[in-house]
């Protein structure tokens, strides 16, 4: 049986989940569940990055302690991932005990292959970031291009990861892994920067008390970024289940903003590459989610929350929209206008109303019991087409690209029926026919939207008569034509996407 790991990065617990956090997550929400589709063993990891100054400086403006604060703002995470039907198989915390081992684990063999010095670190530091600068990535040599605020000056003693050491060693791995980092673009600015030279990063504080203590000088704390990248190997056994570990890694599959794409494609393989363990199978790097052209931040007061718009659009409403009009890749700028509109054609029109024509059709036409499709229906080929596009562009990481082969499907499908309008024949096997046709296609257009639209796709499924769940299906068996069985009762209800009116 295969595996699929999949991760979303570890979101900052002193942010507020928006819809930037949202869009990184659902698409790994939809990844692994359609790798549960194909049958493979999937693992699916999403938590809260807990470390670091910030975290310590909030919490302590509140009159909390780092741990306090942690406990009450990782729950915002879990809250919103439940409400989006997030269905992550471990939840990782930073703070917790199991996660402390595994970094001081990874240090040790770090350490214990010569990649760690103590040094003297005096340079510009963004704690918004946790990360540092030199004066020319500054805007006017001061201020954090990310967070447009100033940054720090820092100087202590710390240990050194020597990250100068695998400049060679990271430009062999690339050769020989083309497909470590998607898309091209992305690919290519990781290899600019690994050209550009590497230099050695500071691995430590000794002015913060928060984080994993470093195991040979307890001194000091691990820098954020060293700790939290480890996530990815504590929750599946690194230095605990040596068998666990070895049976997932390094079939792992990161999904990250490009705003931290220098650590994973950089740093993190290094990192592994040091320790003696290979770096993950690949990682695929999206734009950011813009409003009104630019990237979300408190300082801008343009954060959007998951729960503003799934109060209008629903659940499914939202996780479409970003899955299919959000290309991974390329920056994206959300829109409310056009958010209605996809809404509108394609989950109302066209899903959604394709469901309740046939069902009130079926009623009129059949006694309210579905008949089989036709063996050589014109939808077969349609159908075979569209899973070989969406299982393709499921594979490449692509979902806006494997929805538009779904919604092919539901077009033609209601192509057919206006075509043929059945609602005007008389009851027989001519109207039989098409209606069958048509319920396939709702069956298999039921299994392939389920990881974007999974409670809707679970409803059409039931409407239509058939036991279980959408989930419940193996492809690509399950995408094959002819699999509605007929003799099943099919059920009106109400609008399974009822349009929507733009807000004024």
């Amino acid at each position: 049986m295969a595996r699929f790991y999949v991760t979303t990065p570890i979101y900052y617990v002193n942010d507020a989940p928006h819809i930037g956090h949202a869009y990184t997550t659902v698409i790994a929400d939809a990844m692994a569940r359609w790798h549960r589709l194909l049958g493979d063993e999937t693992f699916f990891l999403t938590g809260t990055d807990e470390h670091g100054l910030k975290v310590q400086r909030a919490a302590e403006a509140r009159g909390m302690t780092p741990k306090e604060w942690a406990d009450v703002t990782a729950e915002r995470f879990r809250d919103a991932w439940a409400q989006l039907a997030i269905s992550n198989d471990d939840f990782i915390r930073t703070s917790e005990p199991r996660h402390h081992r595994a970094v001081q684990e990874l240090l040790q063999r770090v350490y214990d292959n010569g990649h760690i010095e103590l040094g003297t670190y005096e340079g510009l530091y963004c704690v918004a970031c946790e990360a540092y600068y030199t004066p020319d990535e500054l805007i006017d040599g001061e201020l954090c291009p990310i967070h447009e605020r100033p940054v720090e000056r820092v100087k202590e003693d710390n240990w050194f990861f020597k990250l100068s050491r695998f400049q060679e060693p990271l430009l062999d791995w690339y050769a020989e892994h083309p497909g470590f980092v998607r898309p091209e673009t992305k690919r290519n600015e990781a290899l600019g920067f690994i050209r550009g030279g590497l230099e050695d990063f500071s691995i430590s504080r000794s002015s913060i008390t928060w984080g994993v203590p470093i195991p040979w000088d307890p001194s000091q704390v691990t820098y954020v970024w060293f700790d939290a990248l480890v996530n990815y190997l504590t929750a599946i056994g690194f230095g605990e289940d040596d068998e666990r570990f070895a049976s997932w890694w390094p079939a792992s599959h990161h999904i990250i903003g490009k705003d931290i794409l220098r650590f994973h494609c950089v740093y993190w393989p290094a990192m592994l590459l040091a320790a003696g363990l290979e770096p993950p199978q690949d990682v695929t790097v999206h734009g950011f989610l813009l409003v009104g052209g630019e990237k979300m931040s408190k300082t801008r007061l343009n954060q959007i929350a998951p729960a503003d718009l799934v109060e209008e659009f629903g659940v499914d409403g939202f996780r479409y929209h970003f899955l299919r009009d959000v290309p991974v890749g390329p920056d994206g700028d959300f829109s409310y206008e056009r958010m209605v509109d996809r809404y509108n054609g394609d989950l109302a029109n066209n899903f959604g109303n394709l469901l309740s024509r046939v069902a009130t059709v079926v009623g009129k036409k059949c006694g309210g019991t579905g008949p089989a499709p036709r063996a050589d229906s014109p939808l077969a080929p349609v159908a075979a087409e569209a899973y070989e596009a969406a299982a393709r562009a499921w594979d490449e990481f692509a979902p806006s690209q494997a929805l538009e082969a779904t919604w092919r499907l539901v077009r033609e499908t209601n192509a057919l029926l206006e075509a043929t309008e059945p609602w005007k024949m008389d009851p027989g096997p001519e109207v039989e026919a098409v209606l069958g046709d048509a319920l396939e296609a709702l069956r298999i257009v039921s299994v392939l939207a389920s990881p974007a639209i999974p409670a809707a796709s679970e409803e059409a499924w039931r409407r239509i008569g058939l036991p279980g769940s959408p989930s419940d299906q193996r492809l690509p068996a399950a995408a094959a034509w002819g699999g509605y069985p007929g003799g099943l009762p099919v059920t009106k209800g109400a609008p399974l996407f009822p349009r929507l009116t733009p807000s004024a």
